[in-house]
């Protein structure tokens, strides 16, 4: 834990990249704001790191340990580690160049799958110019890699120019992501080894951050499909730039062959980062809803037919990157409660109180 205290604070790749600006830009209010308002969901509060920016953590399938990305000393921009759900025996999982992004344990513990720009460069891909204002990149030279846990065996399992990444794996072994391969973001499944690549998504616009429900039967995830010209126009210029906008975004489900596809919320807001419980009745996410200026999120519970709307929790400026154990009892988020620095990050444990 001495070493996690130690995180420098540096920009995360995309997932926790550009919330940061949205969050923190004109955003007042303190963590004494949130103190009087319930969280009864949250049993037993652990933080797991300590400074710098910390995010996306997610379960093995067997419970004992986490994977997540980072940035830390020694590292100009963030890269993939894994941890005990303690948060002891730290350890680099990626090759420490370029940026990473998206880490996810295959089901049998031994290895695990992420995206990484290494291929094009040591050093970290350029941020986008501030003068187009709130955007993200979608990062032509994204790869996806699978790798033993020991940081050995590398594979290489997407080989195309454009952004691939976002992946995530079902019980089975196969692997989910979203790519840019044909034109538009969206979300395609394939074989452990990178094989028998099917496109689930095919609507004009940004799909993805998508996860299986730990029976495998179900996708959920995130998407900006454009309604207007003006949207239209907006979408297209930005992509042509490998940019998109994420102020808005509806959450979805579709079944693991990408059929049914089904909108969750309609809401309007920034809705991020779905994952299922695992009841397949409910899905947790990240939102700013509650918030006019829409600076600020927090996570939300919502029935897989979109009714049921509950506020999870109150306790940060930024709750973000939800995911539940395999047995339901324990839920993993990024948030920046108990922060010491302004764009602070950390990984919180607690038992779910149902």
């Amino acid at each position: 834990m001495a070493y996690v205290r130690k995180i420098t604070s540096v920009l995360l790749g995309l997932g926790a990249l550009l919330l940061i600006p949205l969050v923190f830009e004109g955003a007042t209010r303190s963590q004494g704001d949130f103190k009087d308002q319930p969280e009864r969901h949250l049993g037993g509060l652990r933080q797991l790191t300590f400074g710098g920016q910390n995010a996306e953590a997610y379960f093995s399938f067997d419970g004992r340990r986490i994977i997540f990305q980072s940035t830390r000393e020694s590292f100009e921009c963030d890269q993939i580690f894994s941890m005990d759900t303690d948060g002891g025996d730290l350890k680099l999982l990626s090759t420490g160049k370029g940026r990473t992004t998206c880490g996810f344990f295959f089901p049998d513990g031994k290895r695990f799958v992420y995206a990484s720009t290494h291929l094009a460069g040591e050093a970290c891909p350029p941020r986008p110019d501030p003068r187009l204002g709130y955007v993200w990149p979608v990062h032509p030279e994204y790869e996806i890699f699978s790798a033993s846990l020991d940081g050995g065996g590398l594979k290489r399992l997407t080989d195309h120019w454009g952004y691939d990444a976002e992946a995530t794996i079902a019980p089975d072994g196969k692997i989910v992501f979203t790519s840019m391969r044909r034109g538009d973001l969206d979300i395609y499944l394939m074989d452990p080894e990178g094989k028998n690549v099917r496109q689930l998504t095919s609507q004009k616009g940004y799909d993805g951050g998508p996860f299986f429900s730990w029976d495998g039967q179900n996708i959920v995830y995130r998407a900006f499909h454009p309604e207007t010209p003006e949207e239209f126009k907006e979408y297209n210029r930005l992509l042509s730039q490998n940019l998109v906008k994420p102020d808005r975004a509806e959450i979805f489900v579709m079944a693991g062959d990408g059929s049914h596809r089904r909108q969750v919320t309609r809401n309007g807001a920034a809705n991020w980062a779905p994952f299922m419980h695992p009841n397949n009745r409910q899905i947790i996410f990240s939102s700013n809803l509650h918030d006019p200026a829409r600076r600020s999120f927090s996570l939300y519970l919502i029935n897989v037919d979109g009714t049921g709307l509950e506020r999870v929790t109150y306790g940060a400026r930024f709750d973000s990157f939800p995911m539940f154990s395999r047995d339901g009892r324990k839920l993993i988020f990024a948030s920046t409660r108990n922060g010491k620095e302004a764009r602070e990050f950390n990984i919180f444990l607690t038992d779910w109180v149902p």
